[in-house]
Order: structure tokens, then C-alpha cells, then sequence
């Protein structure tokens, strides 16, 4: 029994080695990536002692017809409007700040049960909406996330908010 935990935990170990893929120098250090190839996502980042961050409020999405009800799916859409709408709101932001989404390191993601899909989370629409904003040809970057369904956000037909976490370049 004790040889088989000790396999087990020797197997873990070494299935999960990472890879740095990004590395940004900050007054002689740098700031480290570290990659699983086989994910959109990063396992972690490490960020030097003098790096400066920026740290956004929760962002929900934006309001897409104010003629509509406040509780109609037609004021915010559903959960890939949303996302998409966030990520273009976390951008602008980013942009008033002087960083790009390339600087992002982390992302802190609440998702909300949709009542129009018999109660369940859209982590799908989500996927898709973060795919389009990282890891891809016009962004390579990864980023740290934490993705977790909640019961509900304060106004009960919005089904998403974000947290970005960024380092200002050197």
C-alpha cells in the first residue's frame, strides 16, 4: 500500500512539469509564464518584485439596448454577449491604463446559472469568447484564470463578471 501512494504521488509529480514560454525582463528579472501546451490557460505566472501591477474591478457587461426591459435577455444578451462585451470593456480599460491585453497575467471569471438554458452554466460561451481575446494568432498570450460558477451576481440577468490582473511593461 505505502509503495502504491508513493507511485502515485511520483506519477503526479512528474505529470506536471511545466514549461516556461514567456519571459518579460523587469530590472533584471523576469516575468515567467509557465505554459501547458495542451491548455488555452497558463498554470501560473511568477512576477518580479519590481514589477508595477493593475488591478480592474469586477466588469460585467454593458447594457446593449436600453429601450429593452431591465429583465429581458434582449438588455445584455446572453453569456458569449456578455463575455464579449467584458473583454471589450476590460480592454478599453486597459488601453486608458497604457497596457494592451498583453499585459493581462490573470483572470478572475464568475459565471451565473442562465435560466434560458434549464439552469445551467454556458462555461462554453465563455471558452469561446476568452478564445478570441487570448491565445490566439492575434494575441499568443496566456493568462493565469480562475473560472467558477456562482448563484448570482447583483442583477439577476447578468450572467458574467471578470476580474483582470496586469503588469505595466518595463
Amino acid at each position: 500500500m505505502k509503495y502504491t501512494v508513493l507511485l502515485i504521488c511520483i506519477i503526479c509529480l512528474f505529470s506536471c512539469q511545466t514549461e516556461v514560454v514567456n519571459e518579460v525582463e523587469k530590472e533584471g528579472k523576469s516575468l515567467k509564464r509557465f505554459d501547458r501546451p495542451d491548455a488555452s490557460i497558463l498554470r501560473g505566472v511568477e512576477i518580479p518584485n519590481a514589477a508595477s501591477f493593475f488591478f480592474s474591478s469586477g466588469l460585467v457587461a454593458p447594457v446593449l439596448d436600453e429601450a429593452a426591459e431591465l429583465t429581458s435577455r434582449e438588455r445584455y444578451g446572453d453569456t458569449y454577449t456578455q463575455s464579449v462585451g467584458i473583454l471589450n470593456r476590460i480592454k478599453e480599460l486597459l488601453t486608458e491604463a497604457n497596457l494592451t491585453m498583453q499585459d493581462v497575467v490573470y483572470l478572475r471569471v464568475y459565471l451565473v446559472p442562465d435560466k434560458e438554458l434549464d439552469g445551467e452554466v454556458d462555461w462554453n460561451a465563455w471558452f469561446k469568447a476568452y478564445g478570441e481575446f487570448f491565445d490566439n494568432d492575434e494575441n499568443p498570450t496566456k493568462v493565469a484564470r480562475t473560472t467558477i460558477a456562482i448563484h448570482s451576481l447583483a442583477n439577476p440577468k447578468l450572467l458574467i463578471e471578470v476580474e483582470a490582473v496586469a503588469v505595466y511593461p518595463e
